[in-house]
């Protein structure tokens, strides 16, 4: 899950970074000083959750999340537990007083994780072409238009991003993809792939009633013949 530090105190967020460091499925893509900063990142970047400081230089966190739309996850991290009723006031998954224990971190991120296999679909934002993601795979990152995207390829707990001459790996399941990507766009191919329609070169009867995709990256996909009904009845006039 793609998360954003925004406190103005510089120890505070190397702190709160080195913590999140030990859960594997965070990824800190952004560290902002104050609410104008933190407010253009997390349009830009688009993060699933935002840990936030109330109390900073000119507008506070709570003024900030008031700004928002969508708004993600939010989690509030602060040296004031006055604030916690206006905190949730907000919609805020959580609140954490300063110094923060990783004992308390693990319970609030065990909270967010449970929150994210349960939303509905319907309270996800859906990604466009035209929207841009950020990608790390070890000391490697992008900032990738989806339209750029050919082909996603699930490995294990994994999903290999395919697109250029790059293949990083990112810890996310096909199926969340899925959930995310738009359907007028992206097309679950099969049980390990999903495949951007723009890309699509050449498509081929195959065995059984299947189909044989073949994408403009050279990339050939085989699709049963249960999603090749769906892609065709997507395909036609």
């Amino acid at each position: 899950m793609k998360a954003i530090i925004v406190d103005d105190e510089r120890l505070a967020r190397q702190e709160l970074k080195n913590m999140l460091a030990e859960h594997k499925d965070i990824e800190v893509i952004a560290e902002c000083a104050n609410a104008n900063e933190a407010k253009e990142k997390i349009n830009q970047l688009k993060p699933d959750v935002v840990f936030l400081d109330i109390q900073m230089p000119g507008k506070n966190g709570l003024e900030l999340a008031q700004e928002l739309h969508p708004l993600p996850e939010l989690i509030f991290i602060t040296a004031h537990d006055e604030y916690a009723l206006r905190a949730f006031e907000v919609n805020a998954l959580d609140y954490l007083l300063k110094p923060v224990q990783p004992q308390r971190l693990a319970e609030t991120l065990k909270k967010l994780y449970l929150k994210e296999e349960e939303a509905p679909q319907d309270f996800r934002t859906t990604l466009t072409d035209e929207d841009q993601v950020f990608l790390k795979d070890g000391e490697r990152c992008w900032f990738v238009k989806l339209s750029n995207v050919r082909l996603f390829e699930s490995e294990g707990n994994y999903v290999r991003v395919i697109f250029e001459n790059n293949r990083p790996l990112i810890l996310r399941s096909l199926n969340n993809l899925e959930q995310r990507l738009s359907p007028a766009s992206f097309f679950r191919a099969s049980r390990k792939h999903i495949i951007n329609l723009k890309w699509v070169e050449n498509i081929e009867p195959w065995f059984n009633g299947g189909l044989m995709v073949k994408l403009r990256g050279g990339e050939q996909i085989e699709i049963s013949r249960r999603q090749s009904v769906k892609l065709k009845d997507m395909m036609s006039l």
